[in-house]
């Protein structure tokens, strides 16, 4: 009977381990789900006031395209242009909407032949990007965030 009484006593004091809780602070919780949060993607992307009557997301970043592109086509037609050979280039604009909705252009990619016949394109781009109306950030989580995006645009000067 002893025998049996130092047994549980024995088995009652190693059992307490497996009652333990550990406990998880919030850095590892914080941790475990900056790891499983996609970073490419957002709930809702940059918009204008005339897209807002859009519900659907593809539609509504398809309106911005559309906006931001007509804008910029816009502004370049209202431009003197003069080139000594035709142009028809697709211009790549790198630009990023800061959490705050203003827009950046980062970088223009463009053919050699559309930098030499156009060497103010770049200059131009950058300052039809101020007549733009508001632009409403992209929005991740309930929160303002910045957005980079790449947006083709066709040039056609003859």
């Amino acid at each position: 009977m002893r025998q049996f009484v130092v047994i549980v006593f024995v088995f009652t004091i190693i059992s307490c381990e497996y009652f333990n809780v550990k406990k998880t602070s919030s850095d590892a919780i914080l941790k475990e789900e900056l790891q499983t949060f996609n970073w490419d993607d957002v709930d809702t992307y940059p918009t204008f006031t005339v897209c807002d009557s859009l519900t659907s997301k593809t539609d509504k970043k398809d309106c911005f395209q559309y906006t931001l592109t007509s804008n910029i086509t816009a502004y370049l037609q209202k431009q003197m242009i003069v080139v000594t050979k035709d142009v028809n280039d697709t211009l790549v604009l790198k630009m990023t909407v800061t959490n705050t909705g203003k827009i950046k252009l980062l970088e223009a990619k463009m053919d050699a032949l559309t930098q030499q016949e156009i060497p103010e394109l770049e200059a131009l781009l950058f300052k039809s990007l101020d007549t733009l109306p508001e632009i409403f950030p992209a929005i991740k989580r309930g929160q303002h965030v910045t957005s980079e995006f790449e947006l083709p645009l066709i040039i056609k000067v003859n």
